[in-house]
């Protein structure tokens, strides 16, 4: 699996360690009501751009993580 801009934030939560790195880019869609109902249609990309944060970046960590889960 890989994580790109176009995956859910739903998707990037079933990952072990992702919520930590999600925080550590003050993702605030994790403790937005609003947003816990619509995870499954919310987009890493979308995210990044209304709030500021840097994709290129956090797609490396989140990324990182995968491999080290899938043993590579």
């Amino acid at each position: 699996m890989k994580i790109t801009k176009d995956t859910t934030l739903a998707k990037v939560l079933e990952i072990n360690g992702a919520e930590k790195i999600l925080l550590k880019y003050e993702m605030p869609c994790l403790h937005c009501p609003m947003a816990q109902m619509e995870m499954a249609s919310l987009k890493l990309g979308d995210i990044c751009n209304m709030y500021g944060i840097n994709l290129d970046k956090l797609l490396k960590e989140l990324n990182i993580i995968v491999k080290k889960k899938d043993g590579q």
